[in-house]
């Protein structure tokens, strides 16, 4: 018989109730966009321990909170930043982990 070794998992129905409530209220948790460090810290663990929880079997539920926070944090980044209520220099600089990126075209020089 093989024996697991460490400590029992926290994660628990209620890791997945906060987790949704940070997902749905994040401005409310003291974060101005959704992300998972915000939600390791509201969770009470570490951000590898998410990323784990993210890609283990029987924790679907949590692997789509983390893509909808993913996805949320790309939509109110690029709103914000477009109604200018966000720096921009730092909406870019997050944008840039959605694999958005400034490229510059060379101009057309009529040739």
């Amino acid at each position: 018989m093989t024996r697991k070794t460490g400590r029992p998992t926290k994660y628990s129905q209620e890791i997945l109730d906060i987790a949704f409530d940070y997902l749905e209220n994040f401005e409310q948790h003291g974060d101005a966009v959704p992300s998972q460090g915000g939600l390791s810290s509201e969770l009470g663990i570490a951000r590898s321990t998410l990323k784990k929880w993210g890609k283990e079997s029987g924790k679907e539920e949590f692997s789509a909170i983390l893509e909808k926070i993913r996805t949320k944090q790309e939509r109110v980044l690029l709103n914000k930043g477009l109604l200018g209520e966000f720096n921009s220099n730092i909406v870019k600089l997050m944008l840039g982990k959605h694999g958005y990126s400034e490229k510059l075209r060379p101009l057309y020089n009529g040739s």
